[in-house]
């Protein structure tokens, strides 16, 4: 606030002073920022562009790169030039989220191993037509199929989510909610928030092929299932350590099980059932492990064992 008795010519002559430190020092604020700008704009765009994929047929065999935005249809062209309608979720995410609109490409899954690549024909405000420039390719699993048996019913803050988000990212075939002494329920509620997180963790990771979230399983009802598995794996504490289970063990079977106790572990009696109907238990350490901690970790494990070749002997 300016005093009464300044005058008019003093007041002017304190503003241009003013005005000539900001001129002085703002260039050089500006010019730095500007410059920071660009680089993280240029590292950005640098790193963006190191995991796009091209979009050749062989592309499509390692899921893990990068490529066109992906949305799942459970119908999808069957031929280069047809017409498939996308409504529902997945035009809410292509239109509100992503902002896509005519002539944008995109990929579509059926969650079944089939992709096709196509472009956005139309748009209205129930739905739009992708209509497909190839036709569709379609990608076998070459890897053990590795189901996912974890008593995560009681976890708390997230931690199921995060142990099913997980596993469709690192490729396993089924997760089932185990229902044991010490883990005997899971919520209906949380069984449909996870059916989301399943699809949407799949796009995320560029997995051609679903995963299946199974209904709840009593501990009971698994074990006919373990004794017709060739590969099935109990964790335990004070087991012998899982890559010596696996030395001994075959990678040639088309399936495998884990299986993964409560927070406070089996009953004596549910490890025992289990280890007599046919599992192997495994250690994963000396520590204590959390139920998600140690179904990822087994988990990570027994695919990377399965999908690696042997290693010859010296």
């Amino acid at each position: 606030m300016w005093c009464g008795g300044e005058t008019a010519a003093r007041r002017g002559m304190m503003m241009r002073a003013l005005s000539h430190l900001v001129h002085v020092r703002r260039p050089c604020l500006l010019n730095h920022n500007h410059h920071n700008h660009r680089s993280w704009r240029r590292r950005r765009l640098t790193c963006f562009r190191a995991f796009s994929s091209s979009s050749s047929p062989t592309a499509y065999k390692n899921q893990s790169r990068g490529g066109l935005s992906r949305f799942y249809s459970e119908v999808l062209p069957l031929s280069k030039g047809e017409l498939v309608r996308i409504q529902g979720d997945e035009f809410k995410h292509m239109t509100k989220v992503l902002r896509l609109t005519t002539n944008d490409r995109v990929e579509l899954v059926n969650g079944k191993g089939c992709l096709v690549e196509g472009v956005i024909q139309s748009v209205d405000h129930k739905g739009l037509y992708i209509l497909s420039d190839k036709d569709p390719e379609e990608v076998l699993p070459h890897y053990t199929q590795w189901r996912v048996f974890a008593a995560f019913g009681t976890l708390k803050g997230g931690r199921a989510d995060w142990l099913v988000e997980k596993c469709t990212e690192l490729g396993a075939s089924s997760v089932t909610p185990l229902l044991t002494e010490r883990s005997p329920s899971i919520s209906a509620n949380r069984v449909d928030r996870l059916h989301r997180l399943i699809m949407a963790a799949s796009k995320q990771c560029q997995r051609l092929h679903g995963m299946t979230l199974d209904p709840p399983l009593d501990i009971r009802a698994l074990l006919p299932i373990v004794s017709l598995s060739k590969l099935s794996f109990v964790a335990t504490a004070e087991a012998p350590p899982v890559l010596t289970a696996l030395a001994s063990s075959s990678r040639k079977e088309a399936s495998g099980i884990i299986i993964i106790g409560p927070e406070g572990d089996f009953t004596e009696k549910e490890l025992i059932s289990v280890m007599e109907a046919g599992a192997t238990a495994v250690g994963l350490g000396q520590h204590r492990l959390r139920v998600e901690t140690a179904t990822l970790a087994l988990l990570a494990t027994v695919m990377f064992w399965s999908d690696s070749p042997p290693l010859s002997a010296t």
